[in-house]
């Protein structure tokens, strides 16, 4: 609510949240909503919705003049949405999508791509309906035909777990398989990366491109990136790069995305609308909205024939533990006692863990190393773990028998643990598959031109 003395303003000249209103401080003028006020927000702010998107807040005070704005609505606001007594009703554009177009599932499972602003708190919410996906990007009719949305579940990613990447990989494997052309996944990005490494291993001989993509602004924001995301998006799901990637900006202006190959690629920042880099690898390709599509990695499959092999096995409890100055190896014991069957450890340089420390992780390795698999993955995520350089790597991975995880992310790595303990308990087959390459996980050398790309 607004301040008492706003309140009776607005009652006084009838306006309305959700009416378009001309606001006049110190010679300026604005246009725009009445939006309703951020619950934690300055009462005595308004907060108008201007026609490019972006809110403002004004403060009231001596000399501000408020009045029903006497123009209209710009055709594109009035579509989107209507707003009444605080209560948002949205309107949809009718998209129709050509046939002959190739046929694309778009499936949409949550995140900042399918938010809006909630203005009661100032923070943002999933929209309730997916076809807000598509009446924010009309411009996908262009480009593909949507045959079928589909939404296992809204969540905010940070809030997935396997089970969700199983409902995932279950859908893209069935459209796949009776005639789509590609799958469009929307996806929150804060653990984008884990899904996209999950689906890489859980969809095997994958012969058509599977692409995921979120936004790190909400549609509804002038400076969102959801809209050129999805278009590029598009452009890959109907490419012949058969991969799983994230197609999301390329850097922070809106010229181009980059497709980065799912289990080689990691959330760098936590705002940027660039914030997705390939980490030890070259991105697939450099994709523009308008269509030009340039591959840059060498190595990468391309579409063909064949039916989607769907391999879900995983096995939920496994952990990453991080090792650092005086960490306690005892956290090892308790998720053994827990009943963890397997950890990654992100261990630090070149892979390692306290070794001669007060607080030793070697002899508690060694306690369940014929049981248990740790994998070690390197923290610092460039580059790759060396098991000989150092006497503490020696005794780590010859002695303790840890596996190295060779230049997997750790989040990486932990997926693919988690899918090979879904197929195998026996230690000497888990070894073998953790250092076997399945989908573009582990790469035979380090290349200069892949750091910080």
């Amino acid at each position: 609510m607004y301040a008492k003395k706003l309140q009776s303003i607005l009652r006084k000249k009838k306006i309305s949240t959700g009416e378009r209103i001309a606001v006049e401080k110190e010679n300026r003028k604005y246009e725009g909503l009445l939006m309703p006020r951020i619950e934690l927000g300055d009462q005595e702010s308004l907060v108008l919705k201007l026609d490019n998107g972006y809110n403002i807040g004004i403060r009231f005070g001596p000399g501000v003049k408020i009045e029903k704005s006497r123009t209209h609505e710009p055709e594109e606001v009035k579509e989107e949405e209507e707003y009444e007594l605080g209560k948002t009703k949205k309107r949809y554009l009718e998209v129709s999508f050509d046939p002959k177009k190739p046929p694309v599932c778009l499936v949409t499972t949550g995140g900042t791509i399918s938010s809006r602003v909630d203005y009661r708190t100032g923070g943002v919410y999933a929209v309730s309906n997916p076809k807000e996906l598509l009446h924010n990007v009309p411009e996908l009719a262009e480009i593909v035909n949507i045959r079928e949305m589909v939404t296992p579940f809204t969540k905010m990613s940070e809030d997935m777990d396997c089970f969700d990447w199983r409902k995932i990989a279950e859908i893209a494997a069935k459209k796949l398989n009776s005639g789509d052309q590609g799958v469009v996944i929307g996806h929150g990005t804060d653990t984008l990366h884990f899904t996209a490494a999950a689906l890489s291993f859980f969809l095997r001989n994958l012969s058509k491109p599977v692409v995921l993509v979120g936004s790190q602004r909400s549609s509804d924001r002038g400076s969102s990136d959801a809209g050129m995301n999805l278009i590029c998006a598009a452009r890959v799901a109907v490419s012949d790069i058969a991969e799983v990637g994230i197609c999301m900006h390329g850097e922070p202006d809106d010229s181009y995305c980059l497709f980065l190959r799912g289990t080689k690629v990691r959330k760098m920042h936590t705002s940027r609308r660039d914030a997705f880099r390939p980490v030890n690898d070259l991105p697939l390709a450099k994709v523009w909205p308008d269509g030009r599509l340039d591959k840059i990695n060498p190595e990468q499959k391309r579409r063909s024939e064949g039916k989607v092999e769907l391999d879900i096995k995983f096995e939920p409890d496994i952990a990453i533990l991080k090792a650092y100055p005086g960490s306690d190896p005892g956290v090892i014991d308790y998720y053994v006692r827990k009943g963890y069957k397997g950890f990654v450890i992100e261990g630090t340089g070149l892979g390692h863990v306290p070794t001669f420390a007060k607080k030793s992780w070697i002899s508690v390795i060694k306690k369940h190393s014929e049981q248990i698999p740790f994998v070690v993955a390197p923290q610092a995520l460039y580059g790759r773990v060396n098991t000989d350089v150092y006497t503490n790597l020696r005794i780590l991975y010859h002695e303790a028998k840890a596996i190295p995880g060779e230049d997997m992310l750790p989040e990486t790595a932990y997926v693919k643990l988690g899918w090979v303990l879904g197929h195998t308990k026996n230690m000497e087959k888990v070894r073998e598959m953790m250092l076997t390459n399945y989908a573009g996980e582990i790469t035979p050398r380090s290349l200069p031109e892949t750091y910080l790309y």
